[in-house]
């Protein structure tokens, strides 16, 4: 299983898809383990088990033991959180805002990677889970500890193509049913 394999799955009609997905993938700019560990977050994010099927294999074989379980860390306690902070920022009783979110969130603090790359990889889940609270704090710590802002913007580029894919994806498994 593989990056050629899931695009080789793609149907006609969402060509688009298929190239964006060899040129964010492909031709990435991000040094491999923000890549890798920014598919994987994002791979587990789009709830597509045939996306995550496709691309985990190559994603671990690209990742450390350590990157790999933070990469996966990261979808997991953003999956969390951004429900929680998205439900707070729509309430229209800002009190919300003002209590105790009472959740632990320990491996933000502590990922086992370098604090950029989990900072990154969390930035792009919250991108598909749509938080805007969560994606304009995520930025601005990538940004005050100087990443660019065409990295960011690579971050949601491979989001929004694993996203796209896996919607395809799992609409054609369903229709062929």
């Amino acid at each position: 299983m593989s990056l050629d394999s899931l695009k080789s799955r793609i149907p006609d009609y969402a060509k688009d898809l298929k190239l964006n997905l060899g040129s964010v993938i492909g031709n990435s700019d991000l040094p491999a383990q923000q890549l890798w560990g920014t598919v994987l977050a994002t791979a587990i994010a789009s709830r597509s088990p045939i996306v995550l099927r496709e691309l985990e294999p190559e994603a671990k074989a690209n990742l450390s033991p350590e990157a790999y379980t933070a990469a996966k860390s990261a979808a997991a306690v953003m999956a969390m959180n951004n429900v929680f902070y998205r439900t707070r920022h729509l309430l229209s009783d800002h009190e919300y805002g003002t209590l105790r979110a009472g959740l632990r969130m320990n491996v933000i603090g502590n990922p086992g990677v370098d604090k950029v790359d989990f900072e990154l990889w969390s930035f792009a889940v919250s991108a598909i889970n749509g938080c805007g609270m969560c994606l304009d704090s995520h930025e601005q710590v990538l940004r005050k500890a100087g990443v660019e802002r065409e990295t960011v913007q690579e971050a949601f580029k491979i989001a929004s193509v694993i996203q796209a894919v896996g919607v395809t994806l799992d609409a054609e498994a369903v229709l062929a049913e």
